[in-house]
């Protein structure tokens, strides 16, 4: 015969096993309100933190657009935030606009070195394509030809359905043409032309393609083959 304790309706259950165990069960609960409020006040940080990283770079754009922030200060600027502020998504963004104003001042290696910081540190941000890009652009600035190709690939093999790839691939297709590979080159131009149909950047490619194939005529498609085993049209009499 089974004893009474299975026969309890399971609350009563729960009751007798806790009041055995007492001890351990308060302990087990303490630890888990003591774990609990932690998550939530690091959770609490976290977004305080966001927040406040986005109103740090609000303002910086904010003060360029009144001059209260001459263009010559910007870099330093997004630097103080992404430094203030790491692991936030304001920071990972101050970080690519303080890298991508060194490259328009042409401070090449500079900027390198903040995308490639980027790319460290935010492995798994979302703006991790335009961060490679940026690695990659700045070899190309400064002649460094084979790294710069090397770039461009791994960012195309690894993120190939990154919004900035069609961008990797012009750029790269303009390399292989000053290698004397004009058929690799050929390749990715029609792969931007034909996924960017109508914007400015398959329009573009579509141009190069043209002057690529006029420079190399032998890259043109072959011409279409006529039928030989058409019927024939008799005009009656």
């Amino acid at each position: 015969m089974q004893s009474d304790v299975a026969d309890l309706p399971l609350s009563h259950k729960l009751w007798a096993w806790f009041e055995t165990n007492r001890k351990p069960a308060l302990l087990g609960v303490a630890l888990i309100a003591a774990a609990g409020l932690i998550a939530w006040i690091l959770i609490s940080q976290q977004q305080e933190k966001q927040i406040a990283a986005g109103a740090a770079l609000s303002d910086i754009a904010a003060n360029q657009m009144s001059g209260l922030t001459p263009r010559s200060d910007l870099v330093s600027a997004y630097l103080k935030v992404a430094g203030s502020y790491p692991g936030s998504s304001a920071g990972a963004r101050a970080l690519l606009m303080a890298a991508g104003n060194l490259f328009t001042e042409n401070k090449f290696s500079e900027a390198q070195a903040q995308f490639e910081k980027f790319t460290r540190e935010y492995h798994d941000s979302p703006l991790m394509g335009q961060a490679l890009l940026g690695v990659a652009a700045c070899l190309d600035a400064q002649a460094k030809t084979d790294a710069a190709i090397a770039a461009y690939k791994n960012l195309i093999d690894r993120h190939p359905s990154d919004i900035v790839v069609p961008q990797a691939k012009f750029a790269l297709s303009r390399l292989y043409e000053a290698q004397n590979k004009p058929d690799m080159a050929r390749d990715l131009l029609q792969d931007v032309e034909r996924g960017n149909p109508y914007t400015s950047l398959g329009n573009e490619a579509g141009m190069r393609l043209e002057e690529l194939i006029a420079k190399y005529p032998q890259l043109a498609p072959p011409p279409l083959a006529t039928s030989t085993n058409a019927p024939m049209k008799f005009q009656q009499k």
